[in-house]
């Protein structure tokens, strides 16, 4: 019963040094860092995106447009 009770104990010894080498492990610590990159990327790119579609929305276009109208307008 003895031999039983100890290795039951040292079972639960090393249950308990597997647990904490586990929760001390650092291993997934860079996904946290790589999905803020990627987070604070794709909120730049959204901002840009929209920068630029109001730019061509709002100058670009229309002033290329007069351009062009004004280059086959030569009737007189």
């Amino acid at each position: 019963m003895r031999k039983l009770m100890n290795k039951a104990q040292m079972e639960m010894v090393k249950v308990m040094i597997k647990g904490r080498a586990i929760l001390a492990g650092n291993s997934g610590e860079g996904m946290v860092d790589s999905a803020v990159k990627i987070l604070i990327s794709i909120v730049i790119g959204a901002l840009l995106l929209a920068g630029l579609y109001a730019l061509f929305g709002d100058v670009i276009l229309p002033t290329l447009q007069e351009r062009i109208e004004e280059m086959f307008n030569f009737a007189g």
